[in-house]
């Protein structure tokens, strides 16, 4: 059974960076894409960032040019996805879930601080 598992949130001050990891893991060839999302309470969820399965092409949303990148990791074993944020805004707090294939990982919490 494939499961996602994100991992890398934290507290960060604004400007700084973080690094979210979102691996796939039981059974996964990694034969699909990768999205992020963001959510906040009250608010829909929010596409982020995405990456097709062999790493070639990636979207970012207009809020996050320029500051975020993803890429996957193809040192590890398992279908890991990573996403690169830096120069982060308060704006960018939030519960970022990585999604393959229509399931959805847990979520971690990214809060930046001013």
């Amino acid at each position: 059974q494939v499961q996602l598992v994100e991992s890398g949130g934290g507290l960060v001050r604004v400007g700084g960076s973080l690094t979210l990891s979102c691996v796939a893991s039981g059974g996964t060839s990694g034969r699909f894409g990768m999205n992020w999302f963001r959510q906040t309470p009250g608010k829909r969820r929010e596409f982020v960032a995405s990456i097709n399965s062999d790493g070639g092409s990636t979207l970012l949303a207009d809020s996050v040019k320029g500051r975020f990148t993803i890429s996957r990791d193809s040192a590890n074993a398992d279908n890991t996805v990573v996403l690169h944020m830096s120069n982060l805004e308060p704006e960018d707090t939030a519960v970022y879930y990585c999604k393959e294939n229509g399931l959805w990982g847990q979520g971690t919490q990214v809060t930046v601080s001013s």
